[in-house]
């Protein structure tokens, strides 16, 4: 892996999180994915982080991501969006590629509907931040620099 390499970290965000700002925004709020993006670069920035922000509707494309991932980046930080609670393919590429990942979600999935209580994701993250809104983002880029110091 190149010295750039094992300072980027990978952000993906999946389904329907493009639509942050305008879907259920007494649930997501009013911050656009260019903002969560835009949040998670200038903390990056601070932990001495390159960071590439990814999002996509599709499982197929994120689990390519993934895959990439293992060659070209330090860590993932992961909102899977509702592949978090149905993707078991998800899972198995995060394990698979062996890099340290931060599984985020803006809401707290617990406070709300009992499907979203459970996730494949998590058994595979080396840590999880929910329900702190997109300054979740921001947690999530400090928490890898952390575990990427280790």
């Amino acid at each position: 892996m190149t010295d750039s390499a094992m300072r980027t970290i990978l952000l993906l965000n999946g389904p329907n999180l493009n639509l942050l700002g305008t879907r259920e925004p007494e649930i997501y709020g009013h911050d656009t994915l260019a903002d969560v993006e835009r949040l998670a670069m200038q903390e990056a920035v601070e932990q001495q982080l390159d960071l590439e922000a990814f999002q996509s509707n599709h499982e197929g494309v994120l689990i390519d991501a993934i895959h990439e991932a293992r060659l070209t980046k330090a860590g993932i930080i992961i909102n899977p969006g509702a592949f978090t609670h149905t993707s078991v393919a998800i899972a198995d590429a995060l394990s698979g590629v062996s890099l340290p990942v931060v599984e985020v979600h803006i809401s707290n999935v617990h406070q709300r509907e009992a499907f979203r209580h459970h996730s494949y994701v998590s058994p595979v993250a080396s840590s999880i931040i929910i329900g702190a809104g997109v300054n979740g983002y921001r947690l999530a880029v400090q928490q890898m620099a952390h575990l990427l110091s280790r």
